[in-house]
């Protein structure tokens, strides 16, 4: 998978480039292993959503938090 960051990721609402998207997902994924320290559920809940609204876009492999039930 190439990581050329010209190529746009578009949503309903912007268009981001593929870098801009992948830093967003490593930011949610680090935002959901805090809150799972945490264990704050609410939270959790709020990054998986958006881990998985990204992924998405992206095209790649969507994550299930069972744990939240979330698949």
């Amino acid at each position: 998978m190439s990581l050329n960051q010209d190529t746009p990721v578009t949503s309903s609402e912007t268009i981001f480039s593929k870098g801009q998207s992948w830093g967003a997902l490593r930011k949610a994924w680090k935002g959901y292993r805090i809150a799972k320290v945490q264990n704050d559920n609410s939270k959790m809940t709020e990054y998986a959503t958006k881990i998985r609204k990204i992924q998405g876009e992206l095209g790649v492999q969507v994550s299930i938090f069972p744990n939240l039930g979330i698949s």
